[in-house]
């Protein structure tokens, strides 16, 4: 099956040369994505990757990308932070519906990431919920794309953290 995901990185100083990124890019396999260099130390790939399921897509591609650019760092794999706008254009309702949806199940609707003037949730989690509930048309590949895009996002941001911290805080917020 074909999945479709971002992978954005910060670059190391001394990769400014785009033609010779994207040559590296290719040879490591990454011939599979667009590269937009348009940043200054950014990258962003889009795969478009054969594999058995997202998360060995998702997975091979960062592979790919850390054999031909071992010192970029990964900032995010997408699709996973949305707004509402984000959900609604997905599933083919409109803001206001999806905000709608959100306030009549606010008990069960996903928590938010981030709340606040512009709240952000992880896109597998509120397709999940959708889901469950019924009545939306995805595809269900884009569920386990997400799904995939926040499993790397949580790993990235668990390893910032002493282990012993990691231990200590998942007995108290369990």
């Amino acid at each position: 099956m074909e999945y479709t995901f971002t992978l954005k990185y910060q670059l190391a100083e001394h990769e400014s040369d785009p033609d010779a990124l994207v040559e590296r890019l290719g040879e490591a396999g990454c011939d599979d994505a667009l590269v937009g260099i348009g940043q200054p130390g950014r990258m962003a790939l889009e795969f478009t990757r054969e594999a058995k399921s997202a998360q060995a897509a998702v997975r091979s591609a960062l592979a790919d990308v850390k054999r031909a650019v071992p010192l970029a760092k990964l900032v995010e794999a997408a699709p996973d932070f949305v707004g509402l706008t984000d959900v609604a254009e997905l599933v083919g309702v409109s803001r206001q519906a999806m905000r709608k949806v959100m306030l009549s199940h606010a008990a069960t609707f996903p928590a938010p990431v981030h709340e606040g003037s512009a709240s952000i949730w992880h896109l597998a989690e509120v397709l999940g919920w959708l889901e469950e509930k019924g009545g939306y048309a995805f595809e269900r590949k884009m569920l386990e794309t997400a799904r995939a895009a926040l499993e790397v996002n949580l790993t990235k941001e668990i390893h910032r953290l002493p282990v012993a911290a990691v231990r200590e805080l998942k007995l108290l917020i369990a």
